[in-house]
């Protein structure tokens, strides 16, 4: 503590000032002014440059430098990700593995499947985009097989929210991994083992205590579709649009694989570095999903064209609001702020995977949104894995991510969709999903600090 404080100088105080205020200026424009985040994050930038005591031109090149690489590296995946998804839904894919795993589903497995069901039609498409398909198939399989809401529901969010906070190519994940120049195929491998176990304790099994905590939930009756046996007259088959949906996965985690067990040398290593580059997997999956989902689906080549370029206009605010906080992080880091961050987070022993953790949960409560939470806390101790090695880098990027995940609340937008999708009251919402953000959060956390101990 003496070696510390001895090293603590008026100008490192002035740094942490700065940051705390931002991050003030940020949660304060977003919840209380309701300013898009896109914006906030660009204020709260200007607001730690000046603080900090950054020359304005230093402040602006930072700021655009930091949006500049940010969506070089992470903006074409978003795109390429909201590709293959809307291909996913307007094809009837995502229809297509409903039907298939529920048919094969009995009572008891139901919540299992519907978890599955979220995981699978989560994986390549984001939050938002996946709750508005999700929740209409929940509502329809609570109808039918006259289970309680909540024992259904709670599983299909758990998948969904749980894919959405760790696994890539989710903005949050890929966002974080390129500002702590994380390999994005291990942060994958380790995000779908932290999964498994969160989505399982988060739903399933908390889904039979939140039906009982919420017994009486019951969805509008204006909002349970009817199916039509003649929609998606064609569709893909339920094996291609696995295959589809999984092929990215699988090239990403050849990646990862061969960086591990091959010399690095070897043409097999160089063949895995390519085909498994995100962008490289990303790009294959939608130029083989235009067949094997549109093109089976009969779409002709004017609806290949408008199903592609129409997935890019709902992601345009996710993508400002990453790569805004891209610039926030180089802000932070060309202020000083990262050094410092780095030298207290030494002195004091303190777990760069827990501190990573604390930082996004801070941020999640305060602002809302799990994308700015984990952008924003990856900027605030990114310096923190310039030591790490790769693996660890790699942990950090999920504990951001659970720590973004952590207790949603009346400042989410995911809050209140479900809210009203589900015909429940706000203290029923805390019950049920607030408590299930928690608990994938906490869980998750409760995996990766172990795994970082252990390996090395």
């Amino acid at each position: 503590m003496i070696t510390l404080a001895a090293a603590w100088t008026g100008h490192d105080t002035r740094l942490i000032a700065a940051t705390l205020i931002a991050i003030a200026v940020i949660v304060v424009l977003i919840s209380a002014f309701k300013l898009h985040a896109f914006l906030a994050l660009i204020l709260g930038s200007g607001v730690l440059g000046l603080i900090a005591g950054m020359p304005v031109d230093k402040l602006l090149s930072s700021f655009e430098s930091g949006v500049g690489s940010t969506v070089a590296s992470v903006g074409v995946l978003i795109a390429l990700g909201a590709m293959l998804g809307k291909l996913l839904a307007d094809s009837g894919g995502a229809e297509q593995i409903v039907d298939t795993i529920i048919s094969r589903a009995g009572k008891r497995t139901l919540p299992w499947a519907m978890a599955l069901v979220a995981a699978l039609i989560g994986l390549p498409m984001f939050f938002e985009i996946g709750l508005v398909l999700l929740i209409p198939i929940v509502l329809l399989v609570v109808k039918r097989s006259r289970q309680p809401l909540m024992l259904i529901g709670i599983p299909a969010l758990a998948g969904l929210s749980v894919l959405h906070g760790l696994v890539p190519p989710h903005p949050g994940p890929l966002a974080a991994a390129g500002a702590l120049n994380a390999n994005v195929g291990i942060v994958l491998a380790f995000g779908l083992l932290v999964a498994i176990p969160s989505v399982i304790i988060a739903g399933p099994l908390f889904g039979k205590l939140a039906a009982r905590w919420v017994p009486d939930a019951v969805a509008p009756e204006h909002l349970v579709p009817e199916r039509s046996d003649e929609d998606n007259a064609r569709r893909p088959s339920f094996g291609a649009t696995l295959i589809t949906v999984l092929l990215p996965v699988v090239l990403m985690l050849g990646k990862a694989l061969s960086d591990i067990l091959a010399a690095k040398s070897s043409e097999v290593r160089r063949v895995f570095d390519f085909i498994g580059d995100p962008l490289v997997a990303l790009l294959a999956a939608v130029i083989v999903g235009m067949f094997t989902l549109g093109r089976a689906a009969g779409f002709s080549r004017g609806k290949l064209t408008s199903t592609v370029a129409s997935s890019l206009g709902p992601i345009a605010g996710i993508l400002l609001i990453v790569a805004a906080g891209g610039g926030f992080k180089q802000t932070l880091v060309d202020a000083g702020v990262g050094k410092v961050i780095t030298q207290l987070a030494t002195g004091a022993s303190f777990p760069a995977l827990l501190l990573g953790w604390l930082v996004a949960v801070a941020i999640r409560l305060a602002t809302g949104s799990a994308t700015v939470a984990t952008v924003s806390a990856a900027g605030i101790v990114g310096p923190l894995a310039a030591t790490m090695s790769s693996t660890h880098a790699a942990l950090l990027v999920l504990a951001i991510g659970a720590g973004s995940l952590f207790f949603s609340h009346v400042n989410d937008a995911g809050f209140w969709l479900v809210k009203e999708y589900f015909g429940l009251s706000v203290g029923e919402t805390i019950k049920s999903w607030s408590i299930m953000e928690t608990i994938i959060s906490v869980v998750a956390i409760a995996i990766i600090l172990p795994l970082g101990a252990l390996i090395t």
